[in-house]
């Protein structure tokens, strides 16, 4: 009668390596997930989490420069709505973020659709576009303001060279035309990231399809609408999700510019936040207005995100 091999013989582990813990370690997969995640949570940690959670502990606190200050509840929340200069803040941030955001989706669709075509110098046309992106703002914000400046202004000049006007114009001297030139600049600013987003989204459209369309008979702006525009939709919502939250925090540029003014004119919930915070010593207070406009922020997030998901599903 033949015995099993399972009881007979039994399988010798004298050869085979010996496993040391941190071999053990690495081989469980949660653990390894675990170290690889490390660092990231480390520097979320540090540069996000801990700043927001001190922002908050700011805002429901009477805290100045140097004074910890007491537990006041949301009283400093409370003070924002009577406030005139932070209702102006809220419009303006609004009418800031809706402006930009429509022309740059626009001007950087329109620009990455003829950057999609095949021309000579693709290459370096595709590379100077993304300078006013590349170049760092204060600096690219300061040539702005020198362009804007009412007796230097190249502007100036060329609209008086080209007959159009006959005085000086006072940009961003000007309540209302100071809010048209911040506008302006972030457009300028803004445009290469849409482009370039847009143009690699147009990348992964398979030309076939183009094709059979033009077969079909489909016109151009047929084929834009019922063939590229579906297909480039997910990769424009997380293009748009990002720039908008990136313009309504917007500080540097307004900043630089016009540091809010002129009368408040441009005042948004960054530089009012700084002014107060930073300018005036009330922590407390500057941490407030910081943290009014989250729950837009975090309603636009969740709206558009959403979205994104029922495009991708359907």
């Amino acid at each position: 009668m033949a015995v099993p091999y399972a009881l007979t013989e039994r399988p010798s582990y004298a050869g085979a390596p010996r496993r040391g813990p941190v071999t053990r370690l690495l081989e469980d997969q949660r653990w390894l997930a675990a170290v690889l995640l490390a660092p990231t949570i480390v520097l979320l940690g540090l540069f996000i989490a801990y700043p927001f959670v001190k922002g908050v502990e700011l805002s429901v606190t009477d805290a100045t420069v140097g004074v910890a200050g007491h537990f006041v509840g949301l009283r400093n929340f409370a003070a924002l709505m009577g406030d005139s200069i932070f209702r102006i803040a809220v419009a303006n941030t609004f009418l800031y973020t809706a402006v930009t955001t429509v022309f740059k989706l626009a001007l950087g669709l329109w620009l990455a659709l003829l950057l999609n075509r095949h021309f000579k110098g693709k290459a370096l046309t595709r590379a100077f576009v993304l300078l006013p992106f590349i170049i760092p703002t204060v600096l690219s914000t300061f040539a702005w303001k020198w362009m804007f400046d009412p007796t230097f202004s190249v502007i100036n000049w060329t609209l008086f060279r080209l007959g159009l006007i006959h005085a000086r114009i006072n940009w961003l001297g000007d309540p209302g035309l100071a809010m048209v030139s911040v506008i302006i600049v972030n457009i300028w600013r803004g445009v290469p990231f849409y482009a370039i987003s847009l143009l690699a989204g147009l990348q992964t459209i398979n030309p076939e399809l183009q094709e059979a369309a033009a077969i079909d008979g489909a016109r151009p702006w047929q084929r834009f609408r019922y063939v590229t525009w579906p297909l480039l939709l997910p990769v424009t919502m997380v293009v748009v999700l990002f720039s908008i939250i990136q313009t309504f925090a917007d500080f540097q540029l307004v900043y630089v510019l016009t540091g809010g003014g002129p009368a408040n004119a441009t005042q948004l919930f960054a530089t009012y936040a700084y002014q107060i915070g930073v300018g005036t010593g009330l922590l407390s207070q500057g941490a407030a207005v910081s943290l009014a406009m989250f729950p837009v922020l975090l309603v636009v997030v969740i709206v558009q995100l959403l979205y994104i998901r029922r495009v991708e599903i359907h």
